[in-house]
């Protein structure tokens, strides 16, 4: 006689239940199921975060396509896996006091702009997500022809996002080191130059029905369109900033 769902009542013919998709095995309520439970539902390291980590270092475009496709159970969702990450480096910035320069953020920068690095700095995940949007219509633009949607370009940035967080754990130690120097600026233009190197990457194992080259041409279309929007939106931003800081 088959087993009845501990959930919804209904008789159970395999590991989870056909009506609700509960587990037949419901563990006793303990130290260990809570455990477990914030591994699985907060960080999800049994498979999720590490899984994908790995995935995102050794075969990212491949790995995120097979996502696109249909396989999925072992990846840490884009969208979580960002804020998730963002959230974290966020609070590590704050809690180790990372300090740029004083000419970085000098008085000939204006005003305008220190206000935006600050909001960035204190919102970094939301700064990271904000940027997504904006890679994914570069990147459906410039791959138009590939046969991916806006969306799953969404998915596509949503992990290279992802990637390159990970990439920023990896330099924190020598930023909370480097931390006020002018040494902080050339970490900062490594760990871009490596992101990008990630993306030609990404992008190229992603669209592996096209030739390398055309891959490379259409990654730098996708930074071009991207820059041109920023640019025109950060500038949109810091004018009606300015106006809200005069009227301040």
């Amino acid at each position: 006689m088959n087993p009845i769902c501990k959930n919804c009542e209904h008789e159970v013919n395999g590991n989870f239940c056909s009506e609700c998709g509960q587990s037949t095995h419901t563990h006793p309520i303990n130290f260990h199921y809570l455990w477990h439970d914030i591994q699985h539902g907060i960080f999800h390291f049994d498979k999720g975060l590490l899984f994908t980590a790995k995935e995102l270092f050794t075969r990212p475009g491949h790995s995120i396509r097979e996502f696109i496709q249909g396989k999925r159970v072992s990846h840490f969702k884009p969208t979580s896996l960002v804020f998730l990450l963002g959230s974290f480096y966020g609070l590590l910035y704050h809690f180790f006091h990372i300090e740029i320069p004083a000419n970085v953020t000098s008085e000939d920068t204006g005003q305008t702009f220190n206000v935006m690095g600050d909001w960035i700095t204190a919102h970094y995940a939301l700064a990271t997500l904000f940027t997504i949007p904006l890679l994914s219509i570069a990147s459906f633009l410039a791959f138009r022809k590939t046969g991916y949607n806006l969306v799953e370009h969404l998915v596509l940035n949503g992990f290279i996002a992802g990637q390159k967080l990970m990439l920023q754990f990896i330099f924190f130690p020598l930023l909370y080191i480097y931390s006020g120097t002018q040494t902080i600026l050339l970490l900062s233009v490594i760990s871009v130059f490596i992101d990008i190197l990630l993306a030609f990457w990404t992008y190229n194992q992603f669209f592996d029905t096209q030739s390398t080259i055309k891959n490379i041409l259409k990654t730098i279309l996708t930074y071009i369109y991207f820059f041109i929007m920023f640019t025109v939106l950060t500038i949109a931003i810091g004018l009606v900033l300015e106006l809200v800081i005069k009227k301040a």
